[in-house]
C-alpha cells in the first residue's frame, strides 16, 4: 500500500474514531446544558478552533475578503448549519436513548439522495429506492424497538431525528456547487451561526451555568470533537487518499464502536432490535454507495 493511502488511511479512521464518542459526549453534555445551551458553548469552541487554524495559516486577509463577499450566503448557511441543525439534533439527543438517536442520524445520506430529486433533477435507480427501503425499514425497527407499540414510541424525539437528517443533507446538497476554500467558509458557517445563538440564548430565561466546570468540559469536547478538529483530520483523509473508496467504507465502524461507549460508558442496555436496525441503516447506505 503506498505511504499516501496509508496516511489517509490513519487520519480517516482517526476521524471515525472521534466521531464514535459524540453520541456518548452529547447525553454526557445534555446532563449539565439545555441544547441550546450546549450548541451555544460548542460553536463558539468550534469557531475559535477555524480562527486559529486560518492565524496559522496565515489566511486571515483571504477569509475577511470572503466573509465581505460573500456574507449573506455565509449567514444563511450559518442559520442552517449550526444554529438549526445542531439544535434539532441535540433536541433529539435530550428526548431520546443515544443509541436510537446516533442510528437514525446515520441515514442523512438516504435523506440526500432523496432531496437530490427535487433539488438537482437527478433520478432514483431501483436499487437506490431498495436501499432507502431497507434503511429506513431499520428506522423503524429502531423507533418501536420491535414491539409495534406506537403509543410507546417517543415519536417527538424520532421526529426530531429525523427533522436533522433532512437539515444535514440539505446543507450539503446547498454546498455541492460552492467552490469556496472549506476552512474559511466553515470558519464563516459557525462565526454566523454564533452570533445567532447569542441572541437566541439572550432571549432565553434560563441561565447559562458559569460555575459548572463539567459542563464547559462537555460542551469543548464537542466543539472540538464534534465540529472542529475530526472535520479537518477527515478532510486530510480524503484529500491524501488515492482511493476514496477505501476510506468511505471506513464510516460504517462509527456507528458500531458508538454503540460500545454507549453501552460501558452511559450503561445503556443496547437493544437487539438497534442493532439489528443499525445494520439495515448500513446496509441501505452501502447499497446505495456501490457502484452500478
Amino acid at each position: 500500500m503506498q505511504t499516501s493511502q496509508k496516511r489517509a488511511l490513519l487520519f480517516g479512521l482517526a476521524a471515525v474514531g472521534l466521531w464514535s464518542t459524540v453520541a456518548t459526549a452529547f447525553k454526557i453534555a445534555l446532563d449539565y446544558l439545555s441544547p441550546l445551551h450546549l450548541l451555544f458553548l460548542a460553536a463558539g469552541t468550534s469557531t475559535l478552533i477555524f480562527l486559529s487554524l486560518l492565524v496559522w495559516q496565515r489566511r486571515v486577509r483571504e477569509t475577511l475578503l470572503l466573509g465581505r463577499r460573500r456574507w449573506l450566503f455565509y449567514s444563511l448557511q450559518g442559520a442552517l448549519n449550526p444554529f438549526i441543525y445542531y439544535w434539532v439534533l441535540f433536541a433529539a439527543y435530550d428526548r431520546l436513548p443515544a443509541q436510537q438517536a446516533q442510528a437514525i442520524n446515520y441515514t442523512w445520506a438516504i435523506t440526500m439522495a432523496l432531496l437530490a430529486v427535487p433539488l438537482l433533477k437527478q433520478r432514483l435507480s431501483v436499487r437506490e429506492l431498495s436501499a432507502m427501503l431497507i434503511a429506513y425499514g431499520g428506522v423503524v425497527l429502531i423507533a418501536t424497538g420491535g414491539q409495534w407499540d406506537f403509543q410507546q414510541t417517543n415519536w417527538l424525539g424520532i421526529g426530531l431525528a429525523l427533522l436533522s437528517t433532512l437539515l444535514w443533507a440539505s446543507y450539503w446538497l446547498i454546498n455541492t456547487k460552492n467552490t469556496d476554500p472549506p476552512i474559511p467558509a466553515m470558519f464563516w458557517c459557525f462565526a454566523f451561526g454564533s452570533v445567532f445563538l447569542a441572541i437566541a440564548v439572550a432571549l432565553d430565561p434560563r441561565p447559562l451555568p458559569w460555575f459548572e466546570w463539567r459542563a464547559w468540559a462537555a460542551a469543548g469536547y464537542v466543539g472540538v470533537f464534534e465540529m472542529g478538529v475530526t472535520f479537518l483530520l477527515w478532510l486530510t483523509a480524503m484529500r491524501t487518499a488515492e482511493k476514496t473508496s477505501q476510506l468511505s467504507m471506513l464510516i460504517f465502524l462509527s456507528p458500531f464502536l458508538s454503540l460500545v461507549l454507549i453501552y460501558f460508558i452511559l450503561d445503556e442496555v443496547i437493544q437487539v432490535t438497534t442493532l439489528i436496525g443499525l445494520s439495515l441503516i448500513c446496509l441501505g447506505l452501502y447499497l446505495q454507495r456501490k457502484p452500478k
